[in-house]
């Protein structure tokens, strides 16, 4: 599909006979279901917003994840959601799908044009300009930081804006954000003081990832140890994932819960958050916690933690002894 649709689209800049545009209503799409995906578009869906303060911006998204994570977004007015399995809901697949059209927008945004589902349906939008968000040669070598998930988009829309007519935005890029209400973070506060039962700072770890992104128990064992020896002012738990499995054999103090927004208020509160490269971690970045990613198969300029306080590791060219050290320093 990657390679059918790659060539679908071509961005609209044209300002000829729209020199009195406005633009207010605003169609952002990112039609996937994973937790990670759909927190890198909070730094696009804050872009967008500062830019149109005024507009009400539409999500075309896929589970039902997405309102969840936009719940304190003011300027979200819609959210057109297909199933996360199309083939078992096939009428309110189609019927996703058929929304773009009967409502007129002034931007239609595709956040990631890698998406073959992205590039589709900014082409089945009724919208005066459509932005598709292709690769931009010139910007990559620009920035060094172009190629992130979260950041590439930005860059392109800055560009694209300009060409109509817009002031060229030079600001600092928006990072993750999920937007937690006092009563959210107070309860991760009691939820934390729950399992520590003291004042001292707390490492949190998740240990769990998918498929090659996962560390061996083993692995995790030998590194808690060194984390224990190397911080022993420090509270160290775990953050169980949704499978309530550990690969520290909950031998450790450990939270779980199902609730994104719950465990975001719980991490708000730690000191450092530890994970492999998966959504959770993003969570982590997106409540403005310390974050060190692990990676060592997925592309790092892409996926690693993106807030000033966080930072990735590359753990097949380091031993633990320097992981120890880097958080040392991060600390």
């Amino acid at each position: 599909m990657r390679g059918l649709t790659k060539n679908i689209g071509k961005s609209n800049a044209d300002i000829k006979n729209n020199q009195n545009i406005k633009i207010k209503r605003i169609l952002i799409s990112r039609p996937n279901h994973r937790l990670g995906n759909l927190l890198l578009l909070t730094p696009l869906v804050q872009e967008v917003i500062k830019t149109f303060p005024d507009s009400k911006i539409d999500l075309f998204v896929k589970g039902g994840v997405t309102p969840i994570i936009y719940k304190n977004y003011e300027n979200i007015d819609r959210y057109i959601q297909l199933p996360k399995k199309p083939f078992s809901n096939l009428g309110k697949y189609i019927k996703g799908w058929f929304q773009l059209k009967f409502r007129k927008y002034d931007l239609a945004i595709n956040s990631n044009p890698d998406s073959s589902s992205g590039r589709l349906s900014i082409l089945a939008t009724n919208s005066t300009f459509k932005f598709f968000g292709d690769h931009d040669e010139e910007l990559n070598s620009k920035y060094q930081d172009y190629n992130h998930d979260a950041k590439k988009t930005i860059y392109n829309l800055r560009k694209f804006l300009t060409e109509l007519g817009y002031p060229e935005n030079t600001s600092e890029l928006p990072s993750l954000k999920l937007i937690l209400d006092k009563e959210e973070l107070e309860t991760g506060k009691e939820n934390l003081l729950k399992i520590v039962q003291n004042d001292k700072k707390t490492i949190c770890l998740f240990t769990n990832a998918t498929g090659a992104k996962i560390y061996s128990e083993d692995w995790w064992e030998a590194f808690y140890d060194k984390l224990k020896s190397t911080f022993p002012d420090y509270n160290i738990i775990e953050l169980l994932p949704v499978e309530n499995i550990s690969k520290l054999n909950f031998k450790i103090p450990n939270f779980y819960s199902t609730d994104i927004r719950e465990m975001g208020g719980f991490l708000a509160n730690c000191a450092l958050f530890i994970a492999a490269d998966n959504g959770v971690m993003h969570l982590a970045s997106s409540v403005n916690v310390h974050t060190i990613g692990l990676f060592k198969v997925t592309d790092e300029t892409m996926y690693k933690p993106y807030n000033d306080k966080s930072f990735s590791i590359n753990t097949n060219n380091l031993d633990l002894d320097k992981v120890i050290d880097l958080i040392k320093t991060s600390l």
